[in-house]
């Protein structure tokens, strides 16, 4: 249990990538890990691709960075929808600005963009929003993970071992 005492928030919202919310979800928790699943609170329940629900435990509005010692942001176009809420971008920022692990994969590089958080900063992503990142100040890399202090990011679902391992072992300091 080495993540025993833990916090993360994994984000959600509808078309999310089912394993770059599972995979990090059910390994988080293996490692001891209290995971708190967020929703933008637009709705009760959220559809990922294909057509897994989640229902998340809160939403943006009622937490804090306080609470969280890391975030993960799972692809999919879900970022694309969680970057409308004022509230999980507020919550992505203050994570950052606390210094706290901000993990992100695919095109949850959208949410990072939007958090304002990329200036300088080395990241991965999939490869059709490099520009986006690129545009919002990032040093794109093709890799399978890229650690940037305490921004993790990654590129598909190929690369969610390498991500986990990432995120596990910055949880871990």
């Amino acid at each position: 249990m080495e993540l025993k005492g833990k916090r993360v928030a994994l984000l959600v919202e509808d078309l999310f990538n089912v394993f770059e919310f599972w995979y990090p979800y059910y390994r988080l928790k293996e490692a001891g890990a209290a995971v708190t699943v967020v929703g933008t609170g637009r709705s009760p329940v959220f559809t990922g691709k294909p057509a897994t629900e989640v229902r998340p435990d809160t939403s943006a509005k009622e937490v804090s960075a306080a609470d969280f010692d890391a975030v993960v942001i799972p692809g999919g176009y879900a970022p694309d929808m969680m970057r409308r809420d004022p509230a999980m971008v507020h919550l992505v920022r203050e994570l950052d600005a606390a210094g706290k692990v901000v993990a992100a994969i695919c095109h949850a590089g959208w949410m990072l963009a939007s958090a304002r958080i990329l200036a300088g900063r080395r990241v991965t992503s999939f490869f059709a929003i490099r520009d986006d990142l690129e545009h919002a100040g990032a040093q794109w890399t093709d890799a399978e993970v890229v650690v940037d202090g305490n921004l993790i990011t990654s590129r598909t679902p190929d690369d969610l071992p390498a991500f986990m391992r990432a995120v596990i072992e910055a949880l871990k300091k």
